[in-house]
């Protein structure tokens, strides 16, 4: 496709520059026709960019989707063709998730409330958790039960699988973990115990950093985290040092674990011998949600939607790695906050101990924050009975979803980052397109 590199016709061209997310200029000023929409705009960018593979791109002005060709838009919203336009182009997933418009399995199986679910990283199992002190796992191609897992003492509240899929652990109400063979169901060894009160949350190490997986980190209402080592079938380092409960934990893709505590602070520390690296300070209430940019790929380390299996470990680390630096780039490892102050906080831990942008909006405490799998967008999910989405490269606001009448509870991206699925108290869950268009409701529950 030709593009004018000197103005034509002024009244019929728009004066443009492209640019991505980071801000970097592709092509320089360039007059475009007004009838050019995303479809002309993808054919100019792959050209570009020389992608020898054609590519599916989004577009973005003042962080609104372009879906329709720039004199309308123009038009619409009033903007003056004697000004530079600036355009964002976004990569997409290659693949596409089938849109959700019904329940396509009810799997029964637990006799108690359901407490929490994890994907495998390949995608083919499903393993969840319950008051019923049991955790089940389900084929999810026939969507039929697999194995139920016993062993547990009370309610599993949290589940975990390994990036490599080789293991799962729980966590329960009474402190202990458990971990599995997700091939027979059978535990791999006896629980492991610790932690004084009940878990809180659970989190691998990545798998391009360590093949094959051996240690996880949990998270304890008693104010530790630890870092066990399922080979020696032990604790091996107690990270100690918050003054209240640790709610939420994650290990980041640069090696160090990220403590979110009620005492208000995040922690970060390193892995090698439980050294605490830099706090981070700000929120004036309990942290209850962090969210890494890279949190998808560390979770699916080597699996992407092509379904390609691994015959080594190392294979898999060097698959793993080639994943993490794509999906990271040049720019650091980004980290989200939320917080019962109401705020979020957007952090580059790497970068500093200061936050990089405080984001304000929500009228009730803030129960969980998520990053798209793509990185380019954060989700949070309020008591206030709002969703609100945010740039996660800026932290800048974007769009508010209205349409629970209750707390939000839960929030989960689609694979491919283009639909958002949240879950409230009013008994429903409701999905979203990427594009902001609509929020349609998806499911309903009957509230017991």
């Amino acid at each position: 496709m030709e593009v004018e590199t000197e103005q034509g016709e002024t009244g019929k061209s728009v004066m443009c520059v492209l640019t991505d997310p980071e801000g970097t200029t592709l092509g320089g000023t360039m007059y475009l026709p007004q009838n050019v929409g995303p479809i002309q705009l993808q054919q100019i960018v792959n050209t570009l960019l020389k992608n020898e593979e054609k590519l599916p791109y989004a577009f973005y002005i003042s962080n609104q989707e372009l879906l329709v060709p720039l004199g309308n838009y123009l038009e619409k919203n009033k903007v003056s063709m004697e000004k530079t336009l600036s355009i964002v182009y976004q990569p997409q997933a290659v693949f596409r998730i089938r849109p959700v418009n019904r329940c396509s399995a009810t799997i029964a199986g637990h006799t108690e409330a359901v407490l929490s679910v994890a994907f495998s990283p390949d995608g083919r199992q499903l393993a969840s958790g319950s008051g019923d002190t049991t955790v089940r796992l389900w084929d999810l191609n026939t969507q039929t039960p697999m194995f139920t897992c016993t062993g547990h003492k009370n309610w599993v509240l949290c589940i975990a699988w390994s990036p490599d899929g080789k293991h799962l652990v729980s966590g329960s109400k009474s402190g202990e973990l458990q971990c599995w063979d997700p091939q027979t169901g059978k535990p791999a060894g006896n629980p492991l115990t610790g932690h004084k009160k009940w878990i809180t949350g659970i989190s691998w190490e990545p798998v391009h950093l360590n093949a094959p997986c051996r240690r996880f980190v949990s998270a304890s209402k008693d104010g530790d985290a630890r870092i066990w080592d399922i080979s020696l079938k032990k604790c091996v380092i107690c990270l100690s040092g918050h003054t209240l409960a640790v709610t939420c934990v994650k290990w980041g893709g640069d090696g160090v674990i990220y403590t979110g505590s009620q005492d208000c602070t995040i922690k970060v520390w390193e892995t090698s011998q439980g050294k605490l690296i830099r706090e981070l300070k700000g929120h004036g209430h309990w942290v209850n949600s962090l969210a890494l940019s890279t949190e998808y790929i560390l979770r699916t380390g080597a699996f992407d939607h092509t379904g390609k299996q691994y015959s080594s470990p190392e294979e898999m680390k060097k698959v793993a790695l080639e994943r993490y630096n794509k999906m990271k780039g040049n720019a650091p490892e980004r980290l989200v906050s939320g917080s019962d102050d109401f705020t979020m906080f957007l952090w580059e831990p790497a970068v500093s101990k200061h936050h990089k942008v405080r984001m304000t909006g929500h009228q009730q405490l803030v129960n969980h924050v998520y990053f798209s799998p793509d990185g380019q967008w954060v989700a949070s999910a309020s008591f206030d009975k709002s969703v609100k989405l945010w740039n996660g490269t800026t932290g800048e606001f974007v769009a508010a979803f209205r349409g629970h009448v209750g707390p939000v509870y839960q929030i989960s991206w689609s694979a491919d980052s283009r639909l958002l699925l949240s879950g409230s108290k009013d008994s429903t869950l409701k999905v979203t397109p990427r594009n902001f268009i609509s929020f349609a409701p998806f499911l309903a529950f009957k509230d017991n």
